[in-house]
């Protein structure tokens, strides 16, 4: 796992990543009611109609998750405009291993402006050195173009392709690329 405490801002000149707080209720759910048809496709929690009191109990859980080292949910920040949410998801089997998942979902109103590669490659930067990991994974729907283009920008390698990884509500499978990028491979 990474440092305890794990670290909560990073600042770049064009935005900020951070863990979420309550205070932030009324911009995520501003931020992905308003995105909901560029979401969609890819993002089976999406809704058109999140209200405040249900982002509310996000960030709650997400601030909880955080503190105690479970999930780290952040948020892509330009002032007070949540632009999008990334995070770092330790969910890649023993802790001890020190792998983890980015995942990224970009506000629609920014999308297709080469937010997500500047991104990830701020992710792949703060997680290999101010975090403890060992290897980073991005994995997306095949379907997802811009996905994989961020991922290839970023100079991740594509290890495999898992058919059917997913299974839909209707019965439909999905198939995810799979990404990833060890710390003796990123070049800060």
């Amino acid at each position: 796992m990474p440092m305890q405490p794990a670290p909560i801002r990073f600042e770049t000149d064009q935005f900020t990543l951070r863990a979420y707080t309550p205070e932030d209720a009324e911009a995520l759910a501003d931020a992905t009611t308003s995105s909901y048809e560029h979401l969609r496709p890819w993002l089976p929690w999406a809704s058109p109609n999140q209200t405040v009191e249900e982002s509310l109990a996000l960030c709650r859980k997400f601030a909880e998750s955080y503190e105690v080292g479970n999930d780290f949910v952040i948020g892509i920040w330009k002032g007070s405009v949540l632009l999008g949410g990334t995070g770092f998801h330790p969910r890649l089997g023993n802790p001890d291993w020190k792998n983890c998942e980015i995942g990224m979902w970009i506000r629609s109103s920014v999308a297709g402006m080469g937010l997500g590669t500047r991104v990830l490659h701020t992710m792949l930067h703060w997680g290999f050195t101010e975090w403890e990991w060992r290897r980073l994974v991005w994995r997306c729907d095949t379907r997802n173009l811009a996905s994989e283009r961020v991922a290839q920008k970023c100079g991740l390698r594509l290890e495999g392709t898992h058919r059917g990884e997913i299974l839909e509500a209707d019965g439909s499978e999905r198939d995810i690329h799979w990404y990833a990028m060890r710390r003796s491979e990123f070049a800060v």
